[in-house]
């Protein structure tokens, strides 16, 4: 609080009147060494000093909060008679709770104080951020919903906590959503303290939650595999009490809550990044020189081939995820069905990686400058980017040493090998690609008054009969645009399109439960039930995080462009 007591205070008169008389050619040095400029620079090296202990403060509590939520949570993997699940609830309800309250004083106090937002950031918090926010917290929601009604089914073998749990966790979600969707821009000048503290204990809550969402998948999975090898031994004499009742309504929750689970996932790593970034910005001031008059927008103009070989993309993925999902999900999964999923990435992959490639040349062959300005949202992209990759990367080593190792000759195994390695490939051209892309100026657009009397051309009102001859006008100027385009804007629209398209569709398969590295059976035989496992759920949510983020970063290459 003494940086903010220190930032009202106004510079002292003799300092004002000290660099007003000095002549022009006075040395710099013997000015710097003089008492009385030590004395007024003091108030911003205080500030500074402020500001790095209040971030340091705030990193040390999340820290801690982190540690001790992690040896609850491992304890209860470990030893799960002393530490229960239930007690790792209780200990993140009261998390959320005190979150809870810290995002309500902000909302209704501290945003609301004279002249705490003063600036806010136009690079933190784009639309497609806040709209998966938006779109993963309402899954959550959604989630705990159907866990609550599976509990409510199943009472009597369930503790009270396991529908208390969620019913928190339902107003959570809730009200982190509201208001990261309305203030994750903010630059906050007063509180800094407080604020930093509030981010960093929700960040700290939004990683534990993640992580026992990892746990608890991890265990979901690892239970639906050993009941396959048991369906085909047992003949189901044997009953569970606790299991579901035949009925629609307890599979509706139980499927429900199956195919949820990993949007609840994705929602605490956006949250995070999201919140980092508020955290960052705390006491932030933007010159006004540096703030972007005119930013640019996501317009579908300039680009063909790239949508159409994009869709084919989608669409052919879809088709093999459902066939995937239709053969590999019975009591004994079909080897063809492996070799048409490793077939299809196999294709996918190296068109991927070569589109990269071309990009990045374009790159170096271009006159943009480098925005060397202070981007705190732009620094967290390159760190997520290079951070998630890890996840797959590490996975795909691992499954080559095991294939190296046992059988590379056999057809599955050598589809498994070529894509591990294509894989690698894949990730490092396009991080390279987004990066790159990501610290370049954006174009400037040439003829931009007559863009916009197209633009306030088409937002006319038309009648039915001029229906016609509208979209035939419309149709010729998207032709006009394209034509007038540079090749290198071209291709790098077209490339940017197309990834984004190809990595939806490669983040929608493992999302929504095609996992063959969980029924192929290779990496598990080689390392242990145990050991892939835990392999396996460190890196496939980092995946699937890291298809996500990269098509938000593709699309700022794509409106830079």
């Amino acid at each position: 609080m003494s940086g903010d007591k220190a930032l009202r205070q106004k510079p002292c008169h003799h300092c004002k009147r000290r660099s007003i008389s000095a002549p022009a050619g006075t040395s710099m040095i013997h000015y710097e060494k003089s008492w009385l400029y030590r004395h007024c620079s003091s108030l911003q090296q205080r500030d500074r000093q402020a500001q790095k202990a209040g971030q340091l403060f705030s990193g040390l509590l999340a820290m801690n909060v982190v540690f001790l939520g992690s040896a609850f949570i491992s304890s209860m993997i470990f030893n799960h008679v002393a530490i229960t699940l239930a007690d790792v609830w209780i200990l993140l309800s009261i998390l959320k709770v005190v979150c809870l309250c810290w995002i309500i004083y902000y909302l209704l106090g501290t945003s609301r104080q004279p002249h705490a937002v003063v600036y806010r950031d136009s690079h933190a918090g784009p639309v497609w951020i806040r709209g998966s926010l938006l779109l993963f917290g309402s899954f959550s929601v959604l989630l705990n919903v159907f866990q609550i009604g599976y509990s409510i089914i199943q009472i009597h073998c369930k503790s009270k906590v396991e529908i208390v749990f969620p019913s928190i966790e339902i107003l959570f979600v809730s009200t982190q959503a509201f208001f990261l969707w309305h203030h994750s821009k903010d630059c906050i000048q007063v509180q800094h303290n407080l604020t930093r503290c509030g981010l960093m204990l929700t960040i700290a809550t939004n990683l534990l939650l993640w992580l026992l969402a990892v746990t608890n998948d991890s265990i979901h999975m690892e239970i639906e595999s050993q009941l396959r090898e048991v369906e085909q031994r047992l003949a189901g004499n044997e009953t569970n009490s606790c299991a579901c009742p035949n009925t629609t309504t307890c599979k509706v929750f139980q499927k429900g809550y199956i195919l949820l689970y990993p949007f609840n996932t994705e929602y605490c790593l956006i949250c995070c990044s999201v919140l980092y970034v508020m955290w960052k910005n705390v006491g932030r001031r933007i010159s006004h020189h540096h703030a972007p008059h005119t930013k640019p927008k996501f317009k579908l103009q300039g680009v063909v081939f790239g949508p159409l070989l994009g869709a084919a993309a989608v669409i052919i993925g879809i088709c093999v995820f459902m066939m995937y999902q239709i053969q590999a999900t019975g009591s004994a999964p079909n080897r063809q069905v492996f070799v048409m999923y490793y077939s299809y990435y196999i294709v996918l992959l190296p068109l991927m990686s070569m589109c990269a490639v071309v990009g990045t040349i374009i790159h170096a062959l271009e006159k943009r400058e480098l925005d060397t300005l202070k981007n705190p949202t732009r620094s967290l992209d390159v760190i997520l980017l290079m951070g998630a990759a890890l996840g797959q990367i590490a996975m795909s080593y691992f499954s080559i040493v095991a294939i190296v190792a046992t059988n590379p000759k056999d057809l599955l195994n050598s589809l498994i090998l070529s894509y591990s390695v294509l894989l690698i490939f894949q990730y490092i051209t396009q991080n390279i690609f987004i990066i790159d892309g990501l610290q370049r100026e954006p174009f400037v657009a040439e003829g931009g008054s007559e863009e916009q009397n197209h633009e306030a051309h088409d937002q006319r009102r038309v009648s039915v009969l001029e229906l016609g001859q509208e979209f035939r006008r419309v149709s010729l100027s998207y032709m006009h645009s394209y034509s007038h385009l540079s090749w290198k804007r071209k291709a790098l629209k077209e490339i940017s399109f197309f990834l984004v398209l190809c990595n939806i569709i490669l983040w929608i398969m493992p999302t929504f439960g095609a996992h063959p590295v969980f029924e192929n059976g290779l990496e598990k035989s080689f390392y242990g039930y145990s050991t892939w496992f835990a392999i396996v759920n460190f890196g496939l949510p980092l995946g699937v995080f890291y298809r996500m983020h990269s098509v938000g970063g593709l699309l700022d290459v794509y409106v830079s462009a």
